[in-house]
């Protein structure tokens, strides 16, 4: 009798090593890293490497139309691609663009969509190459691969963090969950008496721009690249900062202390997540989609990047490969779980 597995008692994580290890290692010289890393990456036998990303967002999984722009959603349709091309210390240069829809979509509903990918192939300065259109019965597909190049000695991977390197994270987190959690509870109000108006103010935009139209990092990279700094390890931030340090530290082999105080969270995060009886570390944690970039550096190159404005060191990594903990101001260490975003 055969047995049946659930995918939700596995997770996205061990399906993908599954799937991986029943392809084995890669048959062709030209593939450096396939499955595991935030792009793939193919020696085309220049200088430099050829990454490759591919991401898909579903209507009713990872978007509402309900409060979703479609330009908004245009846009971060790339955005999240070129991310993965970011998190490999790379630059993004071109995107193939796949859409499936259904006929309760308007040709005046897909060139809305098509602009907001016009914005960000005008923001990340990618060509848009081709792709597919096919017609949907569950709603709208988009899905987009994103190709980019790094040089050789640049390429940084999410295995090759090594203990006593400084964790470092750009922006602030937490932002996206709490604008997520807040377009929900107005969609609920407006379900439930469509009179009712939105609480929904100017000063509480910045989560919700977060959500809706989050930016890649390509800035930070090219900050590095100025500053003659080579992470150790990177990662973007898609699934909660937990989920990507355990991501670093497992395969690196690496444990790791993060100070809760030295989490970056806007004002305005803290005051949404208040408003919504929302830790503001556990949104930062395990929140996700802020597609801000967590890497590491040895400790002498991070004396170059000390005084950047938008790079915060959170913690260090250590040689304890199952202790990776959260240190309280109070002195109290509690072990990092990822409870991000689960696909199953």
């Amino acid at each position: 009798m055969n047995t049946r597995t659930e995918l939700d008692s596995l997770g996205e994580i061990a399906l993908i090593d599954r799937i991986s290890r029943a392809f084995g290692q890669p048959s062709q010289p030209e593939t450096i890293r396939g499955i595991g890393d935030d792009a793939a990456v193919i020696d085309t036998g220049g200088p430099d490497y050829w990454l490759i990303s591919t991401d898909m967002l579903l209507e009713g999984v990872h978007f509402d139309l309900a409060y979703t722009p479609l330009k908004h959603l245009g846009f971060k349709a790339v955005a999240v691609n070129v991310s993965d091309i970011a998190a490999m210390n790379g630059t993004p240069l071109q995107i193939t663009v796949s859409v499936a829809l259904s006929n309760r979509f308007s040709v005046e509903a897909v060139e809305e969509l098509y602009e907001g990918i016009k914005a960000a192939c005008e923001a990340y300065q990618v060509d848009l190459i081709g792709g597919d259109t096919t017609s949907s019965r569950s709603g709208l597909v988009i899905s987009v691969t994103v190709t980019g190049r790094v040089a050789k000695d640049k390429i940084t991977y999410r295995n090759t963090a090594q203990p006593n390197d400084v964790v470092c994270v750009t922006g602030d987190l937490g932002a996206a969950f709490c604008g997520l959690q807040l377009l929900e509870r107005e969609k609920q109000v407006f379900l439930a008496d469509p009179t009712m108006q939105p609480e929904i103010n100017e000063e509480k935009a910045y989560v919700l721009e977060r959500q809706l139209r989050p930016s890649a990092r390509t800035d930070i990279v090219y900050e590095l690249q100025d500053l003659g700094v080579v992470p150790t390890a990177m990662i973007d931030v898609s699934d909660g900062l937990a989920s990507e340090l355990l991501h670093i530290c497992t395969q690196s082999k690496t444990g790791a202390v993060i100070f809760d105080e030295n989490i970056p969270i806007d004002d305005v995060t803290y005051l949404v997540a208040t408003e919504l009886n929302v830790s503001p570390i556990t949104a930062a944690l395990n929140g996700g989609e802020d597609y801000e970039l967590l890497f590491t550096v040895r400790p002498q190159e991070f004396e170059k990047l000390k005084n950047h404005a938008r790079i915060t060191p959170i913690g260090y990594l250590t040689d304890k490969p199952e202790s990776v903990l959260l240190a309280t101001k109070a002195g109290q260490y509690t072990q990092i779980k990822a409870q991000g975003w689960k696909h199953f």
